[in-house]
């Protein structure tokens, strides 16, 4: 019997930054496949959290089952499930096991996010429809 789950990672893939993360996070095995999901992409997932009031410009979301995670308890939960083999993976595990530690560290990489953004003159995903002023 297979008990491996599958997680489901919603980001935005026009970002750099988050592209690489997402696609360098190594989930244990025996926990379950994480796929990638581009937040910039109609679907059920993306309903489900406009549908909850999450604007996914200010976090990711990481489903594990029925359980959704947004932005630093997204990245936290991602640090206790993932391996630890290579440099990458040890250092995301080191960082973001601290529940406390996500959340200080998580709105500065989301600034930073930002920032490349604009550099990059990308724009935001607005999934919630919010004004003009609330864009870059």
């Amino acid at each position: 019997m297979n008990n491996t789950k599958q997680l489901v990672l919603v980001y935005d893939k026009e970002c750099p930054a988050c592209d690489n993360y997402c696609r360098l996070v190594r989930i244990r095995a025996d926990i379950g496949e994480l796929v990638l999901w581009d937040a910039r992409e109609p679907g059920p997932i993306m309903d489900e959290i406009t549908a909850l009031g999450w604007d996914i410009d200010q976090g990711m979301v990481l489903k594990l089952e029925q359980q959704l995670y947004y932005g630093s308890d997204a990245i936290h939960m991602l640090s206790l499930l993932s391996s630890r083999s290579g440099v990458f993976n040890r250092l995301n595990y080191w960082l973001f096991k601290s529940k406390r530690l996500s959340h200080w560290l998580y709105p500065l990489l989301r600034s930073l996010r930002n920032l490349l953004l604009k550099i990059l003159g990308k724009t935001k995903i607005n999934n919630l429809g919010l004004s003009n002023n609330h864009r870059f």
